[in-house]
């Protein structure tokens, strides 16, 4: 998994640099829900991964659902003139940090139970 993530991120890095790819500023919102959506559905898969539960199905349904929803939200709030965009940033950067806490504290108790067998 690690590779993975390490390959994921070289080839973001390497497409990114060699490719002058730019968006209209009025894009801005969505692009930024997109990519809050999708770290939270990362983020999400790899505490499951930790508690021997992931499911790539699941991960890929809820990457794209989530994604859909922050993108409606946004684009429903710019047709009502209502910062909805909000909703989407309270609750996926909310589940962000709970999600990171779940993983540090795996990570830290396996981190212990591996120490107190030495």
């Amino acid at each position: 998994m690690i590779f993975a993530i390490f390959a994921g991120l070289a080839g973001g890095l390497i497409i990114g640099f060699a490719f002058n790819i730019t968006y209209p500023t009025e894009y801005s919102f969505y692009i930024t829900m997109a990519l809050l959506a999708g770290m939270d559905s990362i983020v999400g898969a790899a505490r499951a991964h930790l508690q021997e539960k992931y499911n790539g199905v699941i991960f890929i349904s809820g990457f794209i659902c989530n994604a859909i929803l922050a993108a409606l939200l946004t684009f429903v709030g710019d047709k009502l003139g209502i910062p909805l965009y909000y909703a989407a940033i309270f609750v996926f950067g909310g589940r962000l940090f709970n999600n990171m806490a779940v993983i540090r504290r795996i990570i830290v108790e396996n981190y212990l139970s591996k120490k107190n067998k030495m």
